[in-house]
């Protein structure tokens, strides 16, 4: 027994004493946390090198844009073939994925030689030999006589420009093909299948090896954004934001991006941990000075690593008794799978000595202990460089979605990874403790890549097909010029209906008159009060208006809530509201009973027969209080006032906001004779020759017009642009049939056109996995406000999923791309349309006067007009190429109509006075 355990005892001082030889040997090769965590900070600056424009061509990681912007959903269907060429083998596939919702995959494959002496050839012998072999498996499999999709796992570095194109940067591993670099891969594909008329196949997508194993594990885990290879060579790619990819134009969306980084460390980056046994490897291949970070990684340069440290060590008689046979001295001797058998677990020490002695030695128990560790330590560093990169690209994925923990799949491939029995134990284990904040799971790629180059085929059929499917649906809210020409010539034919005695009953474009027939002068002095109603906050303001040499505009204003109650309950309730709003903000400014002329906004169509006499011709936007219609607003006004009994208060005039605002712009540029409101309402008002004015009374000076062109098409003369979309939210809506260009235009109503299209898109499988929330069918939910933010240039599509999450729609990266292509369609047709609209207004006051040219100034105000990024673009240019003859600027309202109308009550004391 005691025999035993001084046995026991000898061998493990033995091996302990081999082992620490072996250390102090390959001290420099022992990779510790701390330089880890550097050369994952290193990895870090060559990524952002290699995605800017600028740094890009001196990055040594080179970033390669794949132009494969999705990963699979689970959804894709059809018959697909795959070539897999990166290797002194290749395979053909036929993949099936199943078209009844279960994911299920059917793949053929078979594996064809390609011979050492086409991998040292020309580029056409190599791609003749593997377009035989397609050909061949075609005909085994009788697929001839069918059109195929192909897609091409081709595991070198290539620029691309597109899915379909991609130019040979170098050949790496032991490829030296002649007449390839520089050269697009799928063109020589492509001509080289072209000699074989008997099959037709059409080569869709050509794929780096790393992204055909993180497509392949992506249809199995929708987590997968990352793919590693590591194998005869190491690579890896990720889906990286658009935004920051400079070398590719657009910033929708994710793009995957092989980052080819075997080349890491080419700039000298990495020389503090390459040994002289990297340097010795490197001299002697094919390559000198290139792929350096994959020389110290890769399955074919493992083994030669191991055989020159052992070739050293034996030289210095640490090893063998000092002996180096022939074989030691034999470039590739050793193999990867040499180093896997010589570490397996328990197998590891017999299979070292049947190595060694199969290379011509005669090792002694502590030649074996002491070449399975140098064994260990090589496959370990390899381990340890491949866990800090990924490192990196992993803070950098959690970077991107500006999360604290990271939730991700990595996909896997390569021989060293999946045939050495420690690597991926040893790998996971140092990532994990590199990224303590990502949740990681290591997903074997069972398949290879080349079914990951079948999946990005899979996919860009399927993106081709929604893509298809949602311009279809999104096709009606396209407006061509002439489209929007035959808007502005009908809404001319609406403008002179409603001037005309005869047909202005009858006009949906009312054109009601306004009694404002002047603009200010900078005489006008005095204090006024103002109100402003116009949506669910009503506003009341103080304005101080000082005339002279220094002329001013002072206010003072407090904002009150319409309850919704009050909005749609009798008008009583609603007047005597507004005049509770009065008291409160006259007792909040310390004048209580003052005497104050008062101009009251009203944003809603009335017909006038003064300027302080207003009878409501309908309610809008929401209103709906009973008692009010056909009924005298200043009345109404006058009587609430009397039941209160508490202030003596003139009312001079009723404004609608966009005479307000046109008045506002007038103090400041006499040339404004034109109001524009794009916000909840649209609306437009200008100042009109009175003789055109049909039904008025004298022919003198001009009046302003409130066209009220919401209603334009109520008499269904643009049935021919509205969609079903726009017919579903006017059914919904509490004016059923009216107001039809208003809910083409404005901001109430655009959230609404977005959600039916939403939900079309939804039942159509195109968004949120075909899932229809109750949040999506609640009207109302999307306002204006997230159009103009889902819009903005500057936003994220990580904030677009945060708005859309907060509406309660859990949204891809995909849906997000979507969503926003679909608020951008309807918000710029909004705003040609109005374009047109306000084409029309100009035009006629050009022709009115005369002129050959018009300069013309147009007030606007609105939150769809100010808030929303592109609106005010879109609008403005469809102006000028609608109204080539007219100057139109625009000035926009920085006060609001509230102090419009303290203007008008100004200038109209002043003529009365």
């Amino acid at each position: 027994m005691l025999a035993v355990h001084l046995l026991s005892f000898y061998f493990s001082k033995l091996k302990e004493d081999q082992i620490k030889k072996v250390d102090r040997f390959l001290y420099h090769m022992r990779l510790s946390d701390d330089v880890l965590l550097d050369i994952t900070s290193r990895f870090q600056s060559e990524m952002k090198k290699g995605l800017g424009k600028d740094t890009n061509p001196t990055a040594t990681v080179k970033m390669l844009p794949t132009f494969v912007r999705s990963t699979p959903d689970g959804s894709e269907k059809g018959d697909f073939l795959a070539l897999d060429l990166g290797g002194s083998h290749f395979r053909v596939l036929h993949v099936k994925l199943s078209e009844d919702g279960t994911q299920n995959v059917q793949m053929e494959s078979q594996i064809y030689p390609t011979p050492k002496e086409l991998m040292h050839g020309s580029a056409a012998e190599l791609l003749d030999h593997v377009t035989s072999c397609l050909v061949d498996f075609m005909e085994a499999r009788n697929l001839k006589h069918k059109k195929m999709p192909l897609g091409l796992t081709f595991s070198f570095p290539c620029k691309q420009t597109k899915m379909d194109e991609g130019v040979l940067i170098s050949w790496t591993k032991e490829f030296k093909v002649r007449g390839a670099q520089e050269k697009d891969i799928v063109s020589s594909l492509r001509n080289a299948l072209r000699k074989h008329q008997d099959i037709d196949i059409d080569v869709l997508a050509l794929v780096n090896d790393t992204v055909g194993t993180m497509m392949t594990c992506g249809y199995d885990d929708q987590h997968c954004e990352v793919g590693v290879i590591i194998g005869t060579g190491t690579n890896a790619c990720y889906m990286e934001e658009m935004s920051n990819i400079d070398l590719v134009e657009g910033d929708e969306g994710r793009m995957c991006i092989n980052t080819e980084w075997g080349a890491f460390g080419e700039d000298g980056g990495l020389e503090d941990i390459r040994t002289e046994f990297d340097r010795d490897l490197d001299l002697g291949s094919i390559n000198p000075g290139k792929q350096l970070f994959e020389k110290m990684i890769s399955g074919l340069y493992l083994g030669e690593l191991v055989r020159l440290i052992l070739l050293k060590m034996a030289t210095k008689g640490l090893l063998f008794t000092g002996k180096t046979l022939t074989s030691l001295r034999t470039k590739g001797k050793l193999e990867t799978k040499h180093i896997a058998a010589m570490e397996k677990y328990k197998e590891g020490l017999s299979n070292t000595r049947g190595v060694l002695t199969d290379l011509g030695l005669d090792p002694s128990e502590e030649d074996c202990i002491a070449v399975q560790h140098v064994c260990a330590i090589v496959s370990f560093r390899s381990a340890n460089l491949c866990a800090a990169a990924l490192a990196a690209v992993l803070t950098r994925i959690r970077e991107n979605k500006k999360m604290k923990r990271l939730r991700t799949t990595v996909g896997l491939d390569g021989t060293v990874y999946k045939i050495h029995p420690q690597y991926a134990k040893r790998l996971h284990k140092v990532v994990r403790r590199l990224v303590p904040d990502c949740d990681v799971r290591f997903l074997l790629s069972e398949s290879g890549s080349g079914k990951g180059s079948a999946m990005v085929t899979a996919v860009a059929y399927r993106l081709a097909t929604q893509h298809k499917q949602i311009e279809d649906i999104l096709a009606p809210f396209l407006l061509t010029k002439d489209d929007l020409t035959d808007v502005k010539q009908k809404m001319l034919t609406e403008l002179e209906y409603g001037l005309k005695k005869e047909t202005h009953k009858g006009a949906s474009v009312k054109m009601l008159p306004t009694y404002v027939c002047g603009t200010p002068d900078g005489t006008e002095k005095g204090n006024f009060l103002a109100l402003d109603l116009g949506g669910t906050n009503f506003r009341v303001l103080l304005v101080k208006i000082r005339s002279g040499r220094r002329k001013s505009v002072r206010m003072y204003n407090k904002i009150f809530a319409i309850p919704l109650g009050i909005m749609q309950g009798t008008g009583e309730e609603l007047f005597d509201h507004i005049i509770q709003c009065i008291a409160e903000f006259l007792e909040y400014m310390g004048i209580p009973s003052a005497p104050l002329p008062l101009g009251f906004t009203f944003s809603f169509p009335c017909r006038q027969v003064s300027i302080d006499k207003g009878t409501l011709v309908g309610w809008t936007k929401g209103f709906k209080a009973t008692g009010c219609e056909g009924e005298d607003i200043v009345n109404m006004l006058r009587e609430a006032i009397k039941r209160r009994n508490e202030f003596d208060l003139d009312i001079v005039a009723i404004v609608n906001d966009t005479v307000g605002t046109m008045m506002t712009c007038g103090y400041e540029d006499p040339n404004c004779e034109i109001g524009l409101i794009a916000g909840t309402g649209s609306n437009v008002c200008y100042m009109e020759e009175m003789e055109n004015i049909e039904f008025l009374e004298g022919k003198e000076g001009k009046m302003c017009i409130n066209t009220e062109w919401g209603g334009f098409g109520d008499n269904d003369c643009i049935e021919n642009i509205r969609t079903k979309y726009d017919k579903e939210v006017d059914e919904e809506s509490l004016n059923v049939g009216k107001q039809r260009y208003e809910k083409m235009t404005s901001g109430m109503y655009l959230g609404d056109i977005v959600r039916h299209i939403l939900i079309d898109l939804t039942k159509n499988g195109l968004l949120f996995r075909g899932q229809i929330s109750e949040r999506l069918r609640t009207k109302g939910i999307f306002e204006t406000k997230f159009l103009s933010q889902i819009e903005s240039d500057r936003l994220a599509l990580l904030q677009v999923r945060r708005i859309l999450q907060q509406l309660g729609l859990d949204s891809t990266c995909d849906d997000s791309i979507i969503v926003k292509m679909v608020c951008t369609v309807v918000s710029t047709r909004a705003a040609q349309l109005c374009g047109a609209g306000l084409s029309a207004i100009v035009d006629k006051i050009r022709k009115n006067r005369g002129l050959e040219h018009l300069q013309v100034t147009v007030g606007v105000d609105g939150t769809l007009y100010k808030l929303h990024p592109h609106f005010s673009r879109i609008l403005q240019e469809t102006v000028k190429e609608l109204a080539p003859a007219c100057d139109v600027t625009f000035m926009l309202s920085e006060d609001g109509s509230g102090k419009g109308a303290a203007l008008i009550t100004a200038v109209a004391k002043r003529l009365h006075s």
